[in-house]
């Protein structure tokens, strides 16, 4: 594995179960550096980036997968949190970004400092939605609601799966300070022959996975992972998809966003800001900037 961030898919030879091991440590460190999260939220992003990475796996679609966290209550400490994986074929690679915003005001920084993991940035929104998007690139977009049975991203993801595809799912997911990974295996459905060759298959996989380590997750390559886990067992690994970071921000969306301001008020915010107007993107830190010519040349 030359390549640190990726999604190594395997299969376990002449059984229904399938599954993916990603993970991500450029595209991580490009993430949660473009604010300064407290450690909860970096490990909720990183947990997030990895998730959307295996959930597009499952997906027999060319395009883009995003999972949201979404709070419906103003002093929430944590607003919201969103990570996307477009894996478009034509792309060769999986593109991810992630993004938060959360409240870093004077009395939530006590809350921030004693709340160091992902479960807690998770827990932080009390009141919202966990949902997921899916767009493919040729087709209808739809969007489901995962139901939050804990504070724990992973355990929500794998009911979900159980739940809406009728799929038994174990997801594990892990970050540290410079990498997030996880693993998501998967038991397809079964035919009675598969069933009478191997009744205990399923139990016997979900225990060994149950021994996964977090550092093992963040710290080993794919193929010693499921070594470990999987070593009895006739383990088939295609080549991997590489993952990096990507953002689809662009001075045509930021020129866009202004037309839907207006003539008028686009020109009374670049007066508000000394003569210019400065469009950030959250995800990448890129900076779009327009003066008042530029607007003028915009509307034409």
């Amino acid at each position: 594995m030359l390549n640190k961030d990726y999604r190594q898919r395997f299969f376990i030879e002449h059984s229904p179960v399938r599954g993916d091991v990603v993970q991500l440590s450029d595209s991580f460190s490009t993430v949660v550096g473009q604010k300064d999260y407290p450690p909860a939220i970096k490990a909720l992003l990183g947990e997030m980036l990895v998730s959307a990475s295996l959930l597009i796996g499952t997906l027999k679609i060319d395009g883009k997968l995003s999972i949201q966290l979404q709070s419906s209550e103003t002093n929430s400490p944590l607003r919201f949190a969103m990570a996307e994986c477009d894996h478009s074929l034509g792309q060769g690679f999986g593109a991810v970004r992630a993004l938060a915003s959360f409240d870093n005001s004077d009395d939530k920084q006590a809350f921030w400092q004693s709340r160091p993991t992902s479960d807690d940035a998770f827990g932080a929104i009390k009141t919202g939605v966990l949902f997921i998007s899916i767009h493919p690139n040729f087709g209808e977009s739809y969007q489901s609601i995962v139901e939050r049975i804990s504070d724990n991203l992973g355990e929500c993801l794998a009911h979900y799966q159980k739940q809406s595809a009728q799929i038994p799912t174990i997801i594990k997911l892990a970050t540290d300070e410079t990498t997030a990974g996880g693993l998501l295996v998967q038991l397809l459905p079964r035919s009675d022959t598969d069933k009478e060759n191997d009744p205990d298959l399923w139990d016997r996989l979900s225990m060994l996975t149950g021994t996964l380590k977090a550092d093992e997750l963040t710290e080993l390559p794919a193929d010693e992972i499921l070594y470990r886990l999987y070593h009895e067992e006739d383990v088939v690994l295609p080549e991997s998809v590489p993952l990096s970071f990507a953002c689809t921000c662009s001075s045509e969306k930021s020129q866009g966003a202004i037309l839907q301001l207006g003539y008028d008020e686009a020109l009374e915010v670049v007066d508000a800001h000394g003569g210019t107007l400065v469009l950030d993107c959250g995800f990448c830190g890129r900076q779009y900037r327009f003066d008042k010519n530029s607007i003028k040349r915009l509307f034409g």
